[in-house]
Parts: structure tokens; C-alpha cells; sequence
């Protein structure tokens, strides 16, 4: 059942980065923490979040916090 939910959660993220693009470093935050999960519970990750994860790592960041 823990591998469905993921499922679930990962495709509503999913949802979140085409409706809301703006929040793309909060969608990442939620993508590495649900991969850390899991991995933790022993289940594969699956490659494509894996290259997604990669390059929202990579994507340029353009929070004007870090200006402040």
C-alpha cells in the first residue's frame, strides 16, 4: 500500500509543477523528501523522479530572498 500512496502524492507534485511553476523549489523540497521516504521504506525509486529530482537540483534558482 505505501508504494500506491506515493504514487498518489508524487502525482499530485506533479500537478503542483505545472499549475503553480513559481513554487518549483517547494515541489523539490517535497520530491526529495518523498524519495528519501521511499528509499527509507526499502521500495525503488523510480528513475524518471530521479532525473527529475537532478535537474530541478540544476534548475536556476530565482528566489530574490537570497538578494536581500
Amino acid at each position: 500500500m505505501p508504494l500506491e500512496e506515493f504514487r498518489i502524492q508524487i502525482a499530485m507534485l506533479m500537478d503542483a509543477i505545472s499549475s503553480q511553476p513559481e513554487d518549483m523549489h517547494e515541489v523539490q523540497e517535497t520530491l526529495r523528501e518523498k524519495l528519501m521516504e521511499m528509499q527509507a521504506l526499502g521500495l525503488p525509486l523510480p528513475d524518471d523522479l530521479v532525473d527529475l529530482e537532478k535537474y530541478l537540483e540544476s534548475y536556476p534558482d530565482s528566489d530574490v530572498d537570497e538578494q536581500d
